[in-house]
């Protein structure tokens, strides 16, 4: 099993982690307080991927969601400890080449007043008050996997 290519972002009250795995199928995502495992099958030459993170910090498993999509799967962490900020998402310092940070929605957000809280800080309140297994569809989100820098395979929701 090959491990899935991933970027993630720090939020206030949650980390978020997209696996860029194509045509995903038997996705499964197994959340705990101090790591999570992902495993999917991908793409029509059904390569298997499994990835396993121990977490820089804890996370609410009950709280913690998933989407898949035809191009990704995003998963929310739900933090358990809201506020503080993460500087990278694994508890050891390991350079891992299948993980990179998502610059695009990466933001200072410890400067940020509430007022000026970005479209996936108030998604991530939204989670906060969900129920289920997966993150609900977001207005617009498989759309924009047509736009002209389609090429890139890892697409993200906060272009909004």
């Amino acid at each position: 099993m090959l491990p899935a290519a991933a970027k993630w972002y720090d939020r206030r009250e949650a980390v978020f982690v997209e696996f860029c795995v194509e045509d995903s199928k038997d996705v499964q995502v197994h959340f705990d307080k101090s790591k999570f495992d992902f495993s999917c099958v991908s793409g029509t030459t059904n390569k298997k991927h499994q990835n396993a993170v121990d977490l820089f910090g804890g996370i609410n498993p009950k709280e913690s969601k998933h989407r898949r999509t035809d191009r990704s799967v995003l998963c929310c962490l739900q933090k358990a400890e809201g506020g503080v900020s993460w500087p990278r998402l694994t508890k050891d310092k390991t350079k891992l080449n299948w993980l990179s940070v998502d610059f695009n929605n990466w933001k200072n957000w410890e400067d940020d007043s509430d007022e000026d809280m970005s479209s996936f800080d108030r998604f991530s309140e939204m989670m906060n008050s969900m129920g289920g297994d997966n993150l609900p569809d977001l207005d617009g989100a498989d759309d924009e996997h047509d736009s002209a820098d389609s090429d890139d395979k890892c697409k993200y929701y906060s272009k909004k």
